[in-house]
């Protein structure tokens, strides 16, 4: 009787032909993120995106603050559309879609629950795998989206900073990613929206800040820098400060907040700046690397994107992401997902949903 057992060695030569062969074309990737208060669907074709949309949750902009259990139930509303829009929009069928991508997080588990269980529900149902990917790497890796920017070279340093977090990060390869410094209490997002709404700002005021900013001097109100040891960060004592002068200015000029908006703005956000770029690059320096990229929702911010392009006359190499690519969104989740399909980089089995997940979780 004749055996019908491959060898060991043959086998696995055939299963690398075979990944081989269905890598040479083009693998339709749906991207879900859900990791906050946007529900987000792409498409892309390898790294290139074919549609990417995203619907916001205005409802928060009354509480002052996104309100989690707001957030999931929103999530359930828009998913359906979204990720239908996003098909319709790229041409392509749900019978096509070679894998779906989705944030296992770090976020809002709520949120994160809503996007996970679609997603993997919506993977099964057409037989497909479902790539669990981290929000954090998926900001970093949103450099890889193919377009007419350049891409930054192994080993880069990206600052990555949100509302949620800021961290440097040295990013070897695609999968081997080392947390430098992180801040040890508020993110830079999240002392530009709390710092506005100080200001009587609407929420989120972060960009406001950046565009009442372009009209104020940035000189005129000093606010301290904290002195934090290695390369963490700290925003706390800086919202500290600001809330306190604010309280002693208007103590002795009830209109001093509407009458010096400007100036204050780009006071706040020059300390902001300043403390991020100064540890970023004493980073850079004590790592020898000259590659630097941001990524993140701050990454919009006009005066970070400016101060990093100062540093390209240093000698630096700088890479800062489109803006549609900035604030969180499922094309960087979509690419994600086929870097992990293209290096094998991803698991059949279900992958738990985590809040707090890690970079050492990749």
């Amino acid at each position: 009787m004749v055996s019908r057992k491959i060898p060991v060695i043959l086998r696995s030569c055939l299963i690398r032909s075979e990944f081989r062969v269905f890598m040479s074309e083009p693998k339709y990737i749906l991207g879900i993120e859900s990791s906050c208060d946007d529900t987000a669907a792409a498409v892309i074709a390898n790294d290139k995106i074919l549609a990417s949309v995203v619907a916001t949750q205005d409802i928060h902009s009354h509480w002052g603050g996104v309100v989690p259990e707001l957030a999931s139930r929103a999530h359930q509303q828009k998913i359906v559309p979204v990720v239908h829009a996003a098909l319709s929009e790229a041409k392509i069928k749900k019978e096509q879609l070679h894998a779906v991508a989705y944030t296992r997080g770090p976020g809002l588990l709520g949120s994160l629950l809503v996007g996970g269980a679609f997603a993997r529900g919506f993977a099964s149902a057409l037989g497909i795998p479902a790539i669990a990917v981290n929000h954090m790497q998926a900001h970093i890796l949103a450099h890889f989206i193919s377009g007419e920017r350049p891409a930054p070279v192994f080993p880069f340093l990206c600052l990555t900073v949100s509302g949620g977090h800021t961290q440097i990060v040295r990013v070897n390869s695609t999968f081997d990613m080392v947390l430098l410094g992180e801040t040890t209490d508020d993110a830079a997002g999240e002392a530009f929206d709390k710092i506005a709404k100080m200001l009587g700002l609407p929420y989120p005021g972060g960009h406001l800040i950046d565009k009442l900013a372009r009209n104020g001097a940035a000189e005129r109100f000093g606010f301290p820098e904290p002195r934090v040891p290695g390369f963490d960060y700290s925003f706390s004592g800086l919202k500290t400060s600001v809330m306190n002068f604010l309280r002693n200015a208007t103590r002795e000029q009830p209109g001093f907040i509407e009458d010096n908006m400007a100036d204050i703005c780009a006071s706040v956000q020059e300390r902001i700046v300043s403390i991020l770029l100064r540890k970023f690059k004493a980073a850079a320096d004590a790592q020898q690397i000259t590659q630097l990229a941001i990524s993140g929702g701050v990454s919009a911010n006009s005066r970070l994107r400016a101060g990093l392009e100062a540093l390209a006359a240093e000698g630096y190499s700088v890479f800062i992401p489109p803006f549609e690519y900035c604030t969180d969104n499922a094309a960087m989740i979509a690419v994600t997902g086929w870097l992990s399909l293209k290096e094998g980089h991803w698991k059949h089995s279900e992958t738990a949903i985590s809040a707090r997940l890690g970079l050492q979780d990749l």
